[in-house]
């Protein structure tokens, strides 16, 4: 409370007293008669209601001081002036988890940085294949020049081994034809046929809707053990590669099969305004566990692929483009809301009609995909949209003691609230994961500002102080939020190499012309594969 200054005081007058004086040392003594004149229960009283009053006021202070605060100490970019060495600082990572990957996992799925060893998925060198397009982006032409001798000499795909169809068409499938297409190497070509043939087997279903895992040493296809469910994500984020395979072999069953699944989920009952349930049956092609609704695991790539379809194929398939623009439109209504207190947009997920303010890292991906729709001619709004969820994504890290995000938030939407984001404690590792940085790649490409370069290269030096590993390689971690002791959990994950340094690199690139986006659409792991002007 603000002391009052002397004209407020008037003259009063009392009983048995003249005029009330104003000055200050015959109110002191005036108040001290008064306080002399109290009953010493009444002193005591008021004694004890005033130290109370204290300590409330000492106990509430940080909250409150706080809640002043709130916006202004959102925390913001470090300014930094871009440097052509920023290039290069990812090059160098790419060599250091590399070399990793090389001295300990060489030929194997994935590196275990900290024991030194590898662990397999598929035991189809996914790193290696992963990372090809990578390095010759990069021009580490040493490196590519080995890891393609192995691809000669020692990759085959005839192996009893189930493996994902999802997983093997974006990593494999769509890493060899993208290496493909940059090199003009036939190696390559004839690999992804060989990978291409080998998993047509899981679309051989009662409904056409594909199987989860192949074998594609026996040419056989199954769901997983527990369900007869596919997920709605995998079976409509394999279309990219199937149909850029038939365009090259001339075989027309590869993109047949993969469209089919578009069309039946265009007419499938279930969708929320377009927006799509996480799993659909094999058996009868129906959704299942109907209700839940989110942009995140299990669902994400639909969008992504809708609208990059509709890209490949040269603008022409409007029900692709049709179900695209009404998802966002569903995102909009039904999955978008603000933080408190600093109102940051963010896309949650609807739960039977209830709204959960979760928001998992793959959603990150949605910034660059409506960025690179607007770049296409689709509303401008989406551009606007694009530009708040990316700050949004950029929170995700720099509110992070490491600076690194975790693998789901969950937003605070009350008034009151002091803070935007909470981490729940099984949520806080870290995988190396790209969608953020794809997403700061498509931002800076269409924009030119450089503050996406900034926050890109901020995330780029946290994951060297926090992940990188001395002998080589880089670790996924178990908790961003310390700093002292972030717990690795001894993995680098294939796409780490594959999608995030990669798109580190192209965002630091001046060459807008590398790998331009008028003329590659990436696949969801980062694979460029061109768009068929021909098709125009």
């Amino acid at each position: 409370m603000h002391p009052q200054s002397q004209q407020d005081y008037v003259s009063i007058s009392f009983a048995g007293q003249g005029c009330y004086n104003n000055n200050k040392k015959w109110r002191r003594q005036s108040w001290w008669r008064k306080w002399k004149q109290l009953s010493r229960l009444q002193r005591s009283l008021i004694l004890f209601i005033s130290v109370l009053l204290f300590i409330c006021g000492i106990a509430s202070y940080p909250t409150v001081t706080e809640q002043l605060r709130g916006k202004e100490h959102l925390p913001t970019h470090q300014e930094t002036t871009f440097s052509k060495d920023w290039l290069e600082e990812v090059r160098e990572a790419f060599r250091h988890a590399w070399k990793g990957y090389k001295d300990f996992a060489w030929g194997h799925d994935e590196l275990r940085p900290m024991s030194k060893s590898y662990s397999e998925w598929f035991g189809l060198g996914l790193t290696l294949i992963d990372a090809l397009d990578t390095m010759w982006i990069m021009e580490l032409k040493e490196e590519f020049k080995e890891a393609k001798a192995w691809v000669a000499a020692e990759l085959t795909f005839n192996k009893n081994v189930d493996v994902n169809l999802f997983e093997s068409t974006i990593r494999i499938l769509g890493g060899l034809l993208s290496t493909y297409h940059l090199t003009g190497d036939t190696l390559f070509l004839d690999k992804a046929k060989d990978i291409g043939f080998r998993l047509m087997p899981a679309f051989k279903t009662p409904s056409k809707i594909p199987y989860s895992d192949v074998n594609i040493g026996k040419g056989t296809a199954h769901p997983p053990r527990w369900t007869s469910d596919s997920t709605v994500a995998e079976v409509t984020s394999i279309q990219l590669e199937f149909r850029e395979l038939s365009r090259l072999t001339q075989e027309p069953q590869y993109e047949a099969v993969v469209t089919d699944v578009m069309k039946q989920i265009h007419k499938l009952e279930g969708k929320l305004d377009g927006l799509v349930p996480m799993f659909i049956n094999t058996n009868n092609g129906q959704f299942t566990h109907q209700g839940i609704y989110t942009l995140g695991a299990r669902a994400d790539s639909y969008y992504e692929y809708l609208l990059k379809q509709w890209i490949q194929g040269g603008k022409k398939e409007n029900q692709l483009l049709e179900d695209y623009l009404q998802a966002i439109e569903g995102v909009k209504k039904n999955l978008l809301q603000k933080s408190s207190p600093n109102g940051l947009t963010f896309v949650g997920e609807v739960s039977h009609g209830q709204f959960s303010p979760k928001m998992d890292h793959l959603v990150c991906f949605l910034p660059g995909t409506l960025a690179l729709g607007a770049h296409n001619g689709l509303p401008a709004d989406h551009m606007d949209l694009a530009k708040e969820l990316m700050e949004t994504c950029y929170q995700m890290y720099v509110q992070m003691e490491t600076g690194l995000s975790p693998e789901i938030v969950h937003f605070n939407m009350y008034q009151g609230s002091t803070r935007d984001i909470d981490v729940k404690l099984a949520d806080r590792h870290n995988l190396l994961r790209p969608e953020t940085v794809e997403s700061l790649f498509y931002l800076y490409r269409f924009t030119k500002d450089h503050k996406y370069r900034n926050w890109g290269w901020e995330i780029l030096q946290n994951f060297n102080k926090y992940t990188k590993v001395s002998s080589g390689g880089y670790t996924s971690i178990n908790n961003v939020r310390d700093p002292d002791y972030p717990s690795p959990r001894d993995k680098m994950e294939s796409f780490f190499l594959g999608e995030t340094l990669k798109y580190l690199y192209l965002l630091f690139s001046d060459n807008s012309n590398l790998i331009s986006l008028d003329k590659y659409v990436f696949n969801t792991e980062a694979h460029p594969l061109p768009i068929w002007l021909s098709t125009v």
